[in-house]
């Protein structure tokens, strides 16, 4: 399938520009004499534990594709106050022990500063009191999971949208805007699949509904026709998708074959991948997200064609959200340290990212942070594969 062969090769060109050789990074002193950990004279050392071999390489290649491109252009151009940003990569496999060896590695070897980009929400859960111990920032994970946010924390920050939220607006927008009457949910039994199930729940109730069906499966299950015959014989009309992408596409094959039609599928940001577009079963599947992405054909601004041309020179494939989001993350992560100023401290970081009360990407979007909003976006974007594309529908959907 060509996506494994993009996949692949993106793997490939991350895991040989990672750098980072492991050395620890010697501390510089802020203004006051205390230790800065990650920062030098001439370096600032950010790290990420992401998934570049397994079930979600495709958000963790290119999130570290996307992010590795800005820095490069930052460092090219003097980097940022003298200093040039190293970025250091570990491959965790989408495992929890492996991400813990690696955030490990990271705090205590490396000495990073900040983590950016962290890929999954079990494994962002599991490392966060690692790093905050250490006085680490969790910058920008590729998670949308409510814990990325909440309990509110100075050190974490979010510029996506929240799972939770996308799934309330999803059963909002469905119900009132395409009539749909018998919503369910079918979800992975893991922190994320039940946030799905939790906002599901919540909006469902809210608007006087209640969910008709709901089916959980364990991420390595690949046998649905019974889950599909209990969703089906429930009468739902709405199924709302608390997976990514490999049970995404059996659950949607299985459906297809059972005949089953008259069914919205709505994902999230989880599952708005091209390798859903690819399949026969995906046409029509619906996903609630935070930006949506660009074909070759579309019409890109120059600012965005620019950024295209050299994603497709340096990588030799078409970015994704993934690598939008990825370049986007390091982007607001370079305007936070400009902001911050040449005495980099954890504290000066933290409010120069709360500085950042209304920013637009170079792709049209807007995300806003404060002292007391940590979470970038507040809307979605309603997008539908069609024609073995995806195709943006409306913005701005909130419930």
């Amino acid at each position: 399938m060509k996506w494994v062969n993009v996949l692949i090769v993106g793997m490939a060109l991350v895991l040989a520009g990672c750098g980072g050789s492991g050395d620890q990074a010697q501390s510089a002193e802020s203004a006051s004499g205390t230790p800065t950990r990650g920062v030098t004279a001439d370096e600032i050392v950010l790290g990420v534990y992401t998934d570049l071999s397994g079930p979600t390489a495709i958000w963790g290649v290119g999130a570290t594709n996307g992010a590795r491109m800005k820095f490069d252009e930052v460092n090219a151009a003097g980097g940022v106050h003298g200093r040039q940003i190293r970025y250091v990569v570990e491959d965790t496999s989408y495992q929890v022990p492996k991400a813990m060896s690696a955030a490990n590695k990271l705090v205590n070897r490396d000495e990073v500063f900040a983590i950016l980009l962290g890929v999954g929400t079990p494994l962002n859960n599991a490392i966060m009191p690692m790093l905050f111990e250490n006085s680490v920032i969790n910058l920008f994970p590729i998670s949308g999971g409510r814990q990325m946010v909440e309990p509110f924390h100075q050190l974490k920050f979010t510029q996506r949208g929240i799972y939770y939220d996308e799934v309330r607006a999803s059963v909002n927008y469905f119900v009132e805007q395409r009539g749909a009457q018998v919503p369910c949910v079918i979800y992975q039994d893991t922190d994320y699949g039940v946030e799905i199930l939790e906002g599901a729940e919540d909006q469902a109730a809210a608007m006087g509904l209640e969910i008709a069906a709901v089916s959980a499966h364990k991420p390595t299950d690949s046998e649905f026709t019974a889950a599909i015959l209990r969703l089906k014989n429930a009468g739902c009309d709405l199924v709302l998708m608390g997976t990514v992408h490999r049970d995404t596409i059996l659950i949607l094959d299985a459906a297809r074959k059972m005949g089953w039609e008259g069914v919205s599928w709505v994902g999230n940001n989880a599952v708005y991948a091209q390798v859903i577009a690819d399949q026969e079963s995906g046409q029509g599947f619906y996903s609630f997200v935070h930006m949506a992405r660009f074909y070759a054909d579309d019409v890109m601004s120059p600012e965005v064609k620019s950024w295209w041309d050299s994603y497709v020179a340096t990588y030799d494939v078409e970015p994704g959200l993934a690598a939008m989001e990825g370049y986007r993350g390091a982007a607001l992560t370079v305007e936070a340290l400009e902001r911050a100023g040449a005495e980099l401290t954890t504290e000066g970081m933290v409010a120069a990212l709360e500085s950042i009360d209304s920013y637009t990407d170079i792709f049209g979007y807007n995300v806003s942070f404060g002292p007391d909003k940590h979470s970038g976006a507040t809307e979605s974007v309603l997008s539908q594969v069609q024609d073995g594309r995806w195709v943006k529908l409306e913005e701005a959907i909130s419930y």
